[in-house]
C-alpha cells in the first residue's frame, strides 16, 4: 500500500544532463505506473569519481566502475532506494547485495559519427584525428582506418560536441541513444550500422539497480520493466562476464529479440585494430544467459591470454 502523501522512493543518479534526463524518464514512468505525482520520487544527484577525473583515460584510473562507485555506496548504505544508470557504464561484477533488476525499453544502440570535416569515416583525410576515450571505439576505428590518429576526448555529450567545434579532433563517436534522449540527434553526421561498428554491451539501455533484499522497491519497479531489454542485457552481460570485460578491453556485444528468439553477436578486437574475433549465437530467450556466456567462452579460447596486450 502506497501512502497518499510524502516521498515514496529515493532515486540516485549522476548529475550530467544525460543522466538527469534518464532519471526523469524513469521517474515519470514509475509515477505513471502507480498513479502518483512524479515529485514523490526524490532524485538524489551523486557526483562520481568518473565525473571528477577528466584529465586521464578511465582505463588508467580504475575503469568504468568509477561512474558507479559512489552511487552504489549510497545504495548499499540505504541512502537511496534505487539507482539509474546507463547500462554500458556498469562493471561486469556488481557489489555484493546489489543487482540490476529493471530495464527501460532500449533506445537505438548504434554509434553516431560526428564531424565538421567529413560526412563519413571513409571521407576523413589520411591521418585525421578521432576523439574518443572508449577503447572499443578506438580499436574499431583502427580496424577500419589504421591511418587515423586517436586523441583522448572525455566529458559529457555537450562537452565533447563543444570540443569538436573547438578543433580538438576532426571527428568523434557518440552513442545515438544519448543524442536522441537529449534532443541532439541532428548533431550526428552519420549513423554507423551495427554490422560495421558493433555497439558496446548495454548501449542504449537504461538499467535500474537495487538492493537484492529490497522486495518493496523491486515490486514497485516491476511494472516498468521491459522484458526484451532485460533478456538482451542478461545475454550481453553474461558474454562480458566470461571475458572479464571492462574499460581496459575492446569488446562489443549486442543481442536482439524477436518472436521469442534471441540473436547475439559478440566481438573482441586487439587495441590496435589489427585482429578481431567474432561469435554468433541464436536460440530461445530462456537461454539468453547461457548463449552469451558460451559466445564469450568461444572467443576466450580463440584469442588466448595475450590478445589485449598489443
Amino acid at each position: 500500500m502506497i501512502q497518499s502523501t510524502g516521498i515514496v522512493l529515493r532515486l540516485g543518479t549522476r548529475g550530467s544532463p544525460l543522466a538527469l534526463t534518464q532519471a526523469h524518464m524513469v521517474r515519470e514512468a514509475l509515477a505513471a505506473a502507480h498513479a502518483f505525482a512524479p515529485e514523490r520520487i526524490k532524485i538524489e544527484v551523486i557526483r562520481t569519481s568518473g565525473d571528477r577525473i577528466q584529465d586521464r583515460p578511465l582505463a588508467e584510473v580504475g575503469g568504468k566502475g568509477l561512474f558507479t562507485k559512489e552511487i552504489e555506496e549510497a545504495l548499499s548504505g540505504g541512502g537511496i532506494d534505487f539507482a539509474v544508470h546507463s547500462s554500458k557504464d556498469m562493471p561486469t561484477l556488481l557489489p555484493p547485495g546489489l543487482e540490476l533488476s529493471t530495464f527501460m525499453p532500449r533506445e537505438d544502440p548504434r554509434d553516431a559519427f560526428i564531424s565538421r570535416k567529413a560526412k563519413s569515416i571513409a571521407d576523413l583525410p589520411r591521418g585525421a584525428t578521432i576523439g574518443t576515450a572508449s577503447l572499443r571505439r578506438q580499436a574499431m576505428m583502427k580496424r577500419l582506418r589504421p591511418d587515423l590518429v586517436i586523441v583522448q576526448l572525455r566529458g559529457n555529450v555537450e562537452t565533447r560536441l563543444r570540443k569538436l567545434d573547438e578543433g580538438v579532433a576532426d571527428a568523434t563517436l557518440l552513442a545515438l541513444a544519448g543524442l536522441k534522449r537529449l534532443g541532439l540527434a541532428d548533431a550526428a553526421t552519420s549513423i554507423l550500422s551495427e554490422e560495421e561498428f558493433l555497439p558496446a554491451v548495454g548501449q542504449g539501455a537504461i538499467g535500474i539497480e537495487i538492493r537484492s533484499s529490497d522486495t518493496r522497491t523491486r515490486e514497485l519497479l516491476e511494472p516498468i520493466n521491459h522484458a526484451d531489454t532485460l533478456n538482451a542485457l542478461v545475454c550481453e552481460r553474461a558474454f562480458l562476464g566470461v571475458l572479464d570485460g571492462s574499460c581496459r578491453t575492446p569488446i562489443g556485444g549486442h543481442a536482439t529479440i524477436a518472436g521469442g528468439k534471441i540473436r547475439f553477436r559478440g566481438m573482441i578486437i586487439r587495441p590496435d585494430g589489427s585482429e578481431a574475433f567474432e561469435a554468433l549465437r541464436e536460440g530461445g530467450v530462456g537461454d539468453a544467459e547461457r548463449l552469451g556466456a558460451d559466445a564469450g567462452a568461444e572467443l576466450k579460447r580463440h584469442a588466448g591470454s595475450d590478445f589485449f596486450s598489443v
